[in-house]
This record gives structure tokens, C-alpha cells and sequence, in this order.
């Protein structure tokens, strides 16, 4: 039977246990422009480099104003994913990152 405390209680502020390396997800949501395309895929490429991109999805707004972009990447550890999310945070063209 799989230890659930250890699961959903890893540390000291109840923060899930991410076992390093793993497939995580990142969605980036923003505006409908190339280069929001174009600066996912430059990030990507800098901090995961090799990742897979047929594992891209891409979804547009019903009104096609906003973009939404899913990575899927090997992450190696928590510096690696904060380098990933601060880097995409720094477009004009990001309104958030998941």
C-alpha cells in the first residue's frame, strides 16, 4: 500500500515531494502573438535543452486573444524549474505561468 503521508506531507510546509528527474508540465497563458510561441521554445530550449516537442500543446482562446502553450520537460530539480519560470515571466507578452 503506497505511503500517502509521505506523498502529499513531504516536508515541513506540507510542499508535494517531487522526485527529480520526472516529465513535468508547464503551461505558459498569454497573448495570441508568434512570440510568445517563439520566446516558450527560446526558454525552453536554454534550461531543458533535448526536450521533446511533440509534447507541445497549444490552445487558443474561443476569441483567439489569448494563447495557452503546455511543455512537457525532464525536469532535473527545483533551480532548474524556478530558472524556467522566472526567465518566462520576464515577456510582455506572459500573463502567467503554471
Amino acid at each position: 500500500m503506497p505511503d500517502l503521508k509521505k506523498a502529499t506531507n513531504a516536508t515541513k510546509d506540507n510542499a508535494p515531494l517531487i522526485e527529480f528527474p520526472c516529465d513535468y508540465p508547464i503551461k505558459v497563458l498569454g497573448s495570441a502573438d508568434p512570440e510568445l510561441h517563439r520566446h516558450v521554445l527560446q526558454v525552453m530550449d536554454t534550461y531543458a535543452p533535448g526536450f521533446d516537442r511533440s509534447k507541445i500543446a497549444i490552445r487558443d482562446s474561443s476569441k483567439g486573444k489569448w494563447q495557452s502553450i503546455t511543455v512537457v520537460i525532464t525536469a532535473t530539480g527545483k533551480p532548474q524549474l524556478e530558472d524556467i519560470f522566472a526567465d518566462l515571466k520576464n515577456s510582455p507578452q506572459v500573463k502567467m505561468v503554471l
